[in-house]
């Protein structure tokens, strides 16, 4: 029967049915198994999430969870056929059933009975990883343009990591011994078994949501592939590339490589390694810091030695040139006080002239001018004296 066949069957018993003529349970529970028992055998992929063999038991129950979401359905198979299979079945293993449906009308209940239980093996995994990984890359998660830089120095750091793990230890560790007092927010999930995808994906959302973690740091130490395979899982590495906070994947040992640390924005080869990669180290930036200060004072010291010397050469410069200038001009004033004092009536007097003014002053050329007893002085070159005109009339005779 098609879906759309069971539907429509399943409506033409509700129309029977009403609040005032209810369906009996006996009735309802009939309905449901005819309409389950129509269904056909089909192949389930599942991870072994309980497996609790009893010894002698007929039925073997197991319980097969989705390893991308929390989602599980019951598993009942004979003893035989759990016997049989390779590797024995274990908790936590990926398998394929195929499985019938059947509906247990007494107590309400589904179960699916095995009719073929297989063990998915490494190899088959890893193809299955292959494929998603080229899924992935032809989307561009993993491309180098959607890679977020870190930030220099976080104001706090998320930690997503196993409970009490030596990954945990190492990055708080070595992140406190490089830059001490920045402030975790720490998540401790499983990070195997069937629970390890859906346990960092919830704390990486919630991490993701606080405003001022700055970079978030997902932490395992190493193991074997089976181990490391939930962080290769799809709905992770999707909730990764979705992050809007840089992530740094530090997943195993440096030869492990899960899809998580493709499309993480960093990826780190140990969980110290992280530690070294996210928060500087305060003793190398105080040896930065130092080397820079000396190589600015020495700089500085140069640069005003360098002034000091050129100003000292300019002054001694301009001090020669005030001098042969003020020499110069010396010169200059010594030739033209002794041009001035040639030209000037000086000059003349030392030569044994004599310059004659009257009464008022004014300067006798002409000794008609000059009245008979009029007193006038006489400047000579050194000093002056007063005398008293004659009549040149007299001085003749």
């Amino acid at each position: 029967m098609s879906y759309i066949a069971s539907n429509t069957y399943a409506a033409s018993v509700a129309l029977d049915s009403s609040a005032e003529h209810p369906t009996p349970v006996r009735t309802v529970s009939r309905l449901v198994g005819e309409w389950i028992g129509r269904l056909g055998p089909i192949w389930i992929d599942g991870q072994v999430a309980e497996f609790r063999p009893r010894p002698g038991a007929r039925n073997i129950y197991l319980v097969l969870r989705d390893p991308d979401v929390d989602m599980s359905l019951t598993v009942v198979a004979d003893a035989a056929l759990v016997g049989g299979v390779e590797p024995p079945l274990a908790q936590g293993q990926r398998v394929i059933v195929f499985a019938k449906p059947e509906y247990w009308t007494g107590r309400g209940s589904l179960q699916y009975r095995a009719k073929e239980i297989r063990a998915v093996g490494l190899g088959a995994l890893l193809e299955q990883l292959e494929r998603l990984k080229h899924l992935l890359t032809a989307e561009g998660l993993f491309s180098l343009e959607r890679k977020q830089p870190l930030p220099f120095l976080p104001r706090r750091i998320g930690l997503i990591c196993g409970r009490n793990s030596a990954a945990m230890h190492d990055v708080l560790v070595n992140v406190e011994d490089r830059w001490p007092g920045i402030p975790f927010e720490v998540r401790e999930v499983a990070v195997q078994g069937v629970q390890a995808v859906s346990g960092v994906t919830e704390a990486l959302l919630e991490l993701d949501a606080i405003e001022d973690v700055d970079v978030i740091v997902i932490a395992r130490g190493g193991g074997s592939v089976e181990d490391l395979l939930p962080f290769s899982n799809e709905t992770l590495v999707r909730a990764a590339a979705a992050a809007r906070t840089p992530i740094v994947s530090a997943i195993g040992h440096e030869q492990d490589s899960p899809l998580l640390d493709l499309v993480a924005d960093l990826r780190a080869s140990t969980p110290t390694d992280a530690a070294k990669r996210i928060v500087p180290s305060w003793q190398e930036q105080f040896s930065i810091i130092s080397a820079l200060r000396n190589r600015s004072v020495s700089g500085l010291r140069n640069r005003l030695d360098r002034e000091s010397g050129f100003a000292q050469d300019s002054r001694r410069r301009i001090r020669t040139r005030l001098n042969h200038l003020i020499d110069t001009n010396q010169r200059d004033l010594e030739h033209l006080t002794a041009r001035v004092r040639a030209l000037s009536p000086a000059a003349t007097l030392d030569r044994g002239y004599a310059i004659v003014t009257n009464e008022v002053g004014e300067i006798v050329r002409d000794a008609s001018t000059l009245s008979p007893g009029e007193f006038i002085r006489i400047r000579v070159a050194r000093g002056a004296f007063q005398a008293q005109s004659f009549d040149s009339a007299m001085e003749e005779s």
